[in-house]
C-alpha cells in the first residue's frame, strides 16, 4: 500500500478521541513525537468500536475495583475519565521501521488519526484481508479465546445466547467444527440471515433447544444469562463472555443450575487459557484472528462508517438503552479514495 501523505509533510499534531467524562466525549489535538529507532508512526485508516466495552466505558460503569485491569495497552489518562480507550485501529506505517514501512497493520490503539508506538506493537495484515475488515481482529480474539475456555468437542450441541458482534463470531467459529450444531439466539430476528450465513441455526429465547452441550452467553443481558443456564444439559459447561461492568446481575440459581450440576465459567481475553499458555502468546493469538479475517462473511459484521470527526457525537448515540449496532467502523481521512491507493501489503 502506498500513501500521498508524505511523512516529511506529516503533522506534528495528532487528534485522539476522549472522554472527557462519562456521556462526554470530545475529539483533543495532542504532541505526535518523533519515532526513536524500533518505533513506527502509524497513519490511521479505521478503528473500531467495541461496542459493549466502550459503551460502559461511555457511561462510567467501570467499577473501581477494574480500573487498572481494565487498562487498554495504550490507554491515556485514568477512568472515569478523561480517559483515551479503544483498541482497535488500523492504519499505513509511514515513518519507522524500514521493514514495516508501508505496511497496513493492526494495533490495539485508541482513536486516533496518528500515533507512534514500538514496531512490535504492530501486526500486518494479512494480504487477503481488506484494511476495513481488519478492525474486527479484536473482537475475534475474544472469541478464539472463549473457544479455548470452553474446549468444545466434536459433534457437540453448542448454544450461543446474543447475536452480537462477538456472539456471531463464536459462532461462526464453532460451526466450522466437525459434526457441531450451532444455534444461535437472539431476541432480535433480524440477526438469523447473518446466523445463517456463517453455518448457524438460530432462534428466539422462548424457543430455544434445551439439552446444550456446551453454551456461550454473549448478550451483555442477565436475562441472557438466565437464558443460558436454562437450556445447558446435565453437566454442561456455560461460558460467560458478557461482562456486565457496574450493573448487579441477578440469576435464577434455585432452578436448574444444582440439579443439572452446571459449571459457570468466566472467560477474558486479557489472559490466555492455562491450557494454551506454555505454547501461545497474545501476539501468535492476534496473528491467528487476522488470519482468520480472510473470510469475507465476516463483512456481515461491520455496521455504518462514522467519520471521525463525528466520534463523540455516534459514541453517545451507540452508548443509549436498546442500541442494537453491530462493529461500528470509525473512518479517518486518510482512508478516503484520494488519499490513499490500496495496494496488497507484500
Amino acid at each position: 500500500m502506498t500513501t500521498n501523505i508524505s511523512p516529511d509533510t506529516a503533522s506534528r499534531t495528532a487528534r485522539a478521541y476522549w472522554l472527557a467524562a462519562p456521556g462526554q466525549g470530545e475529539l483533543r489535538d495532542e504532541p505526535l513525537r518523533e519515532p526513536d529507532a524500533g518505533d513506527v508512526r502509524v497513519c490511521t485508516l479505521y478503528s473500531g468500536i467495541s461496542r459493549g466495552t466502550e459503551s460502559r466505558v461511555f457511561r462510567g460503569e467501570i467499577p473501581r475495583s477494574e480500573h487498572e485491569r481494565m487498562r487498554a495497552p495504550f490507554q491515556a489518562g485514568a477512568f472515569p475519565g478523561p480517559v483515551k480507550y479503544g483498541y482497535s485501529s488500523v492504519g499505513i506505517v509511514e515513518a519507522g521501521d524500514p521493514a514495516l514501512k508501508g505496511r497496513v497493520v493492526f494495533c490495539l490503539y485508541p482513536h486516533q488519526d496518528r500515533y507512534v508506538v514500538p514496531a512490535a506493537a504492530v501486526h500486518p495484515v494479512p494480504a487477503d484481508v481488506p484494511a476495513g475488515r481488519a478492525v474486527l481482529a479484536a473482537n475475534l480474539e475474544t472469541a478464539i479465546n472463549g473457544l479455548w475456555d470452553a474446549t468444545p468437542l466434536v459433534g457437540e450441541r453448542i448454544a450461543v445466547v446474543g447475536a452480537g458482534v462477538v456472539g456471531l463470531l463464536v459462532a461462526a467459529l464453532a460451526a466450522r467444527i466437525p459434526g457441531c450444531e450451532v444455534e444461535v439466539i437472539d431476541v432480535d430476528d433480524g440477526r438469523q440471515r447473518t446466523a445463517h450465513a456463517f453455518g448457524a441455526a438460530f432462534a428466539a429465547p422462548s424457543r430455544a433447544r434445551p439439552g446444550a452441550d456446551r453454551v456461550f452467553h454473549c448478550s451483555g443481558s442477565p436475562a441472557g444469562l438466565n437464558t443460558a443456564l436454562g437450556i445447558a444439559g446435565p453437566e454442561a459447561t456455560v461460558v460467560e463472555m458478557s461482562w456486565f461492568g457496574t450493573q448487579p446481575v441477578p440469576l435464577t440459581l434455585g432452578e436448574a443450575f444444582h440439579s443439572q450440576r452446571l459449571t459457570l465459567r468466566s472467560s477474558q481475553v486479557g489472559r490466555l487459557p492455562a491450557t494454551q499458555t506454555p505454547r501461545w502468546d497474545t501476539r501468535r493469538r492476534l496473528a491467528l484472528a487476522l488470519t482468520l479475517l480472510s473470510d469475507a462473511r465476516f463483512d456481515l459484521l461491520l455496521g455504518k462508517d462514522t467519520p471521525f470527526a463525528a466520534l463523540p457525537a455516534r459514541m453517545a448515540e451507540l452508548a443509549a438503552p436498546g442500541c442494537r449496532a453491530l462493529c461500528e467502523r470509525v473512518i479517518y481521512p486518510a482512508a478516503e479514495p484520494t488519499a490513499v491507493t490500496k495496494e496488497p501489503n507484500p
